[in-house]
């Protein structure tokens, strides 16, 4: 009998992860391909369907998950914009890739990709209904409810880092202003100390006073942000990721203490705020968890 098998696929502006998963989360075997440059919809598909071909000697994978740097359709089907990609446009990549491939495809923005990769696998596994942040250049989110990412009706859900923290903040790529990016994404970091992400978490961890009040208050303003999703969508658990987090012991402490102050106790009964444990590899995780879904809904 054949082993049923997905393909996991992290499509990002300078590299496309896959790999092959179990059903149980084992990966079978995994690689790292540049993405082609320039990264025109066409030179993608191509380059992503001839990895899958590689990988799919056997012939015993069931479906393909794609994470793309951008918001997808509802329907799993458009990738409607890709960031750091050329000439993304509601592109269908899922009819591009079975056209290729003759796999059945889903795809979802990189950002959800990961929440359920940390669902599936990661420090999420013990939950059925979490929130993700990434932490990043900006900052990104994922809805998990019931095991099943929440994108909302037409696939735009799910902005975590858009939501207003401050009504006059600085104004945001979004349109908003004061929004929860713009006060822990790494550009805002800089803007607010003129310093990397990573130096303040090294002076930190020397003890350095400033660095160690500025932590505090960022964690402030997440647990001000958290506060604000807790209340909406009760999570079990929210997971931080991205480069960010590597800090998270400087700024877990008054995050917490922000929620505990500012949410009703039966809001957030049984709350954790966790790392997330994926790393990079959350993407591709999320990517292969989403192809089971496919699998199990046809």
């Amino acid at each position: 009998m054949k082993q049923k098998e997905v393909i996991g696929i992290d499509l990002g502006g300078t590299a496309i992860k896959i790999g092959k998963f179990l059903e149980n989360g084992t990966c079978l075997e995994s690689s790292i391909t540049p993405t082609p440059q320039p990264s025109t919809p066409e030179k993608v598909v191509e380059t992503i369907a001839e990895e899958v071909l590689k990988l799919n000697i056997q012939k015993q994978c069931m479906a393909l998950g794609v994470g793309t740097p951008g918001p997808a359709d509802a329907t799993g089907r458009i990738a409607l914009i890709a960031i750091n990609l050329k000439d993304w446009h509601n592109i269908p990549l899922a009819d591009w890739l079975e056209e290729k491939t003759q796999i059945p495809t889903t795809i979802a923005n990189d950002a959800n990709c990961a929440g359920l990769g940390e669902y599936w696998l990661g420090s999420g596994k013990r939950f059925k209904n979490l929130i993700l942040l990434t932490l990043g250049t900006g900052v990104g989110g994922a809805i998990v409810l019931n095991g099943k990412l929440f994108t909302g009706h037409n696939g735009a859900g799910g902005e975590l880092g858009l939501i207003t923290l401050n009504p006059d903040g600085p104004p945001c790529n979004s349109g908003n202003r004061g929004s929860l990016e713009q006060y822990l994404g790494v550009t805002a970091i800089r803007r607010q100390t003129g310093k990397e992400p990573a130096e303040l978490g090294k002076l930190a961890q020397s003890g350095d006073q400033k660095a160690l009040a500025f932590w505090q208050e960022y964690g402030k303003n997440l647990g001000v942000g958290l506060a604000s999703l807790i209340y909406v969508l009760a999570p079990e658990a929210a997971i931080i990721s991205g480069g960010i987090s590597n800090s998270a012991e400087f700024f877990f402490p008054s995050a917490l203490a922000e929620i505990q102050s500012r949410v009703l106790p039966t809001s957030r009964i049984g709350f954790e705020l966790l790392k997330a444990e994926l790393g990079d590899r959350a993407g591709m995780v999320g990517a292969a968890k989403l192809a089971w879904q496919l699998v199990e809904s046809k």
